[in-house]
Order: C-alpha cells, then structure tokens, then sequence
C-alpha cells in the first residue's frame, strides 16, 4: 500500500486546531531533512486553511478582511528531531494570548501518529494599519475565530 492510500488519522488534542501538511522533496537540505528555514513556511501553510475556512483569505480581490495585513514579530523555534522523507505531517497550533493589535501563537509538528514532536515553538503576529504600517485593533471578526484557538489559562 502506498503512503497516499494510508488514512490519515489526527492526534486528539485538547486546545487549538491540528492540521496536515505535506512535506515534499524540496523542502529538504542535503542532507535530507526538512531545512530548518521551511518550517515558517510549513507553519504558514497550517494555518492558513483555517483562516480561510472561516472567512479570512486572499483571492484575486484582495485580503477579505482587514486582519489580513499583519506581519510576524517574532519567530522561535526548538528542533526536537529531524522529519526526513516526504508524507504528510500534523501541525498543531493554538493561540497563547490574543492581544488588542498582536496575537501569540503555540505550535507542534508532530508525526502522523502524534507520537514524535520534531519541533515546537511560538510566533507573535501584529496586525498593521495598511497606510501608516503602525499596530491596530483586531476586527471583531477575528476576535471571534481566534477565540476557537485560544488555550485555556493553566490552573495553579
């Protein structure tokens, strides 16, 4: 049986939203594992179709909602193990904080089985005014898909 025909079962999580990624041949260094520079890239395309779903995406019209035009502040990974070879992987991901112009997200890569963490780490977005490239307030619409992502406080 090939890889394609396997079922691709998600990892049970308990906060934020898992999604399946492919990883193909040129996302590998030569050494023949993910080059460390991709997983912002991999981690762009998990999310995405999230947003997309709920009604925040791009087409030929432009960004459909304002939200849309962000920029990262900060990218922080830890690498746990190589992925080698190409198939899907899982990314879980999740929203640590939701603030009134950033938002803190949590992440995973995890194996298909949600077994072996290769990498976890966090990404702090800003949304910007379009005209002065300053912080500004999130939409209300965003407010309320970013509360589906929000990782509930740890009790003490």
């Amino acid at each position: 049986m090939t890889h394609s025909a396997l079922a691709i079962v998600e990892p049970k999580v308990d906060y934020g939203h898992v999604e399946p990624i492919a990883i193909y041949f040129d996302d590998f260094d030569a050494m023949g594992i993910v080059h460390n520079a991709r997983y912002a890239v991999l981690l762009e395309r998990a999310v995405t179709p999230y947003w997309t779903a709920r009604g925040h995406y791009y087409d030929h019209n432009g960004p459909s909602t304002p939200d849309l035009f962000h920029a990262v502040r900060e990218f922080t990974i830890t690498y746990h193990r190589p992925i080698k070879g190409a198939g899907d992987v899982f990314v879980h991901f999740w929203l640590d904080k939701m603030g009134e112009t950033s938002a803190q997200y949590g992440f995973r890569f995890l194996s298909r089985d949600g077994s072996t963490c290769y990498a976890e780490g966090k990404r702090v977005i800003v949304r910007l005014d379009p005209a002065t490239l300053r912080p500004t307030r999130w939409s209300e619409s965003a407010r309320e898909v970013a509360i589906s992502l929000l990782k509930p406080e740890e009790v003490a």
